[in-house]
């Protein structure tokens, strides 16, 4: 009976663990931050000129920017393989009022969306980007062959939009919004009242879509679970990214099928997220909603072949994993999950430990009881 939860995720300086290996180098990140400071830059200004330009008559207000996703919520992971990018979503918002005279817009979604790609133009020329406008959401713009910055573009009640950036700046004590947004794992805004905030549509003009209830869903879910549940997400995305080149259950399928069957298991991710792929197919197969809007089906989004396909890959997942912690040579533990994982997970057999009178995973999860409490100490992470 091994253990391999070290390899998975450690706190000792100089020690390489999945963990770490899925997270994006600081030079990659700086890359992020500085092209997403320069598109905010770029949209702040630039939305206001073009449509003046274009005959707008009204004052302009300027745009305000929320980074939402994965980035957000701190579980992204850097790609596994080509096509794959990591995906930055850097909400792009406006005051309601400016875009509705009634209660539906005047200004119509095209018309938004028409600004801000003519006003990022001469940014993605300059900066030799992709700009991508085929996306019904959002606006793609793909800095990098391993990133690309996602756009969704909103209206938002005018009192949260003038209240945000007052509040956040001062409970942060950051110097600026911008500050404010990255440095915060949970900003002010999640607090703020939510209603009426539109999502720009290419084909529908403007539906009702906010993205902050499921973000504090997660948050929540990370307070409440500890942060060994964000690690497993990883871990599930790390597998999905490793399995599908593309495509594959959506992060928020995994996320909303992981957080029921989460058990915490004190230094031992590997046990923690066997309990987790276990339960997982039967999950998939029994449909999961959002959980912050059940009447939404996520497995329905992938369609039946897709969460077949998904449950089906989920269940030799955990026999793999299962075998590797169940195996007695280290060696071939690391190379299943190598398989399982790719070259992110260490070979490294001589870190792997062995546990003494432990005849099954199953007995070893039942000996190793679940934590109930959220607080553990969290050493050296490069993730953020």
């Amino acid at each position: 009976m091994l253990n391999l939860g070290s390899l998975f995720f450690t706190t000792v300086d100089d020690a390489s663990c999945m963990h770490d290996e899925l997270n994006l180098t600081s030079e990659e990140r700086d890359v992020i931050v500085r092209a997403r400071t320069d598109v905010r830059n770029c949209l702040r200004t630039g939305i206001p000129r073009v449509l003046q330009k274009n005959g707008y008559m009204e004052e302009v207000p300027e745009p305000r920017f929320f980074t939402q996703g994965s980035w957000a919520y701190k579980t992204l992971n850097s790609p596994a393989k080509h096509p794959q990018q990591a995906d930055i979503d850097d909400g792009c918002y406006m005051p309601l009022s400016f875009v509705a005279q009634t209660q539906r817009p005047s200004l119509a979604a095209e018309v938004f969306f028409a600004a801000a790609e003519e006003a990022l133009k001469p940014l993605v020329e300059e900066k030799k980007w992709e700009l991508v406008t085929s996306k019904a959401t959002c606006i793609r713009i793909v800095i990098a062959d391993y990133a690309h910055i996602d756009i969704p573009l909103y209206a938002i009640p005018d009192q949260e939009f003038a209240a945000l950036k007052t509040v956040a700046v001062e409970s942060y004590g950051y110097h600026n919004l911008f500050e404010a947004v990255s440095k915060a794992s949970r900003d002010v805004w999640t607090a703020l009242p939510a209603d009426k905030v539109l999502l720009a549509h290419r084909e529908c003009d403007w539906m009702a879509s906010d993205p902050r209830p499921v973000k504090e869903w997660f948050l929540g879910q990370v307070d409440a679970k500890g942060e060994q549940f964000r690690r497993v997400v990883r871990y599930l995305k790390a597998f999905r990214d490793w399995r599908w080149s593309e495509g594959g259950p959506a992060s928020i399928l995994l996320m909303a099928a992981a957080a029921p069957l989460f058990e915490k298991r004190d230094s031992r991710d590997d046990l923690a997220l066997q309990g987790v792929v276990d339960a997982l197919p039967a999950r998939l197969r029994a449909g999961v909603n959002n959980p912050v809007e059940p009447s939404e089906s996520l497995t329905n989004r992938l369609g039946k072949e897709g969460v077949e396909e998904a449950a089906r890959a989920f269940e030799a997942f955990s026999e793999v994993l299962r075998g590797a912690i169940d195996a007695g040579n280290p060696a071939q533990a690391c190379t299943w999950m190598q398989g399982q994982f790719g070259p992110r997970f260490p070979d490294e057999p001589g870190r792997v430990r062995v546990v003494p009178g432990a005849a099954s995973v199953a007995a070893t999860i039942a000996a190793t009881p679940a934590a109930a409490g959220p607080s553990e100490l969290v050493g050296r992470t490069k993730a953020g």
